[in-house]
């Protein structure tokens, strides 16, 4: 009787795990369908190419802050993005020539998968994003990354922390339950205590 128990409880978490990486899944395409990433791969992991990977996030950032300030949805911002492109890499280049560096820079917006990811107080679901992707030299070091549309990029001098005013928009974007899966790590973890089934 205690293993018909015992197997019955594995059967209902499992069930329960398998919906809710279901229900995960589907919030994250939801999700990924609203917002604009913002991507840069550095060279290497060398203190240089990670210090040079930062002022090219800091340059492009400068370049495009008053256009994107004009953007009113996620179309416009990847008009805008495309249409500006080949600044975004021109600007790029300078930073890298400025600084010694002669590999080579790419940037499109393309499609990406992205592992989770934790911005400020917000954390994004792992899965495939559309992102505007600078790629310096061979782009094998770590990344930076932030959220493009709506703009929790360009908002102040420090990226890692999330302005009011982007937060606000973030809101505006995704419906209720979307915010609340990224606000706070969201409310979508599964705690079982699975233990106790067997004591």
């Amino acid at each position: 009787m205690r293993k018909k128990i015992i197997l019955s409880a594995i059967i209902i978490v499992a069930a329960l795990i398998g919906f809710k990486s279901y229900q995960k899944h589907e919030i994250q395409q939801s999700i990924a369908h609203k917002i604009l990433r913002f991507h840069v791969l550095a060279n290497s992991d060398s203190d240089a190419d990670q210090n040079v990977k930062k002022q090219v996030r800091d340059a492009v950032g400068t370049y495009l802050r008053p256009y994107l300030e004009e953007c009113s949805d996620m179309e416009m911002t990847r008009e805008v993005v495309n249409e500006h492109m080949q600044e975004v890499i021109e600007v790029s280049k300078d930073v890298l020539r400025d600084n010694g560096f002669t590999y080579n820079v790419t940037a499109e917006i393309t499609h990406t998968d992205f592992p989770e990811k934790v911005y400020g107080e917000y954390t994004f679901p792992a899965g495939e994003y559309e992102a505007l992707e600078i790629r310096l030299g061979n782009g094998e070091g770590h990344n930076w990354w932030c959220v493009l549309y709506p703009n929790m990029c360009f908002k102040g001098t420090v990226y890692e922390v999330v302005e009011d005013e982007a937060c606000k928009e973030l809101k505006e974007v995704l419906s209720p339950k979307e915010y609340e899966t990224v606000f706070n790590k969201g409310n979508y973890e599964i705690r079982f205590k699975i233990l106790e089934i067997f004591r």
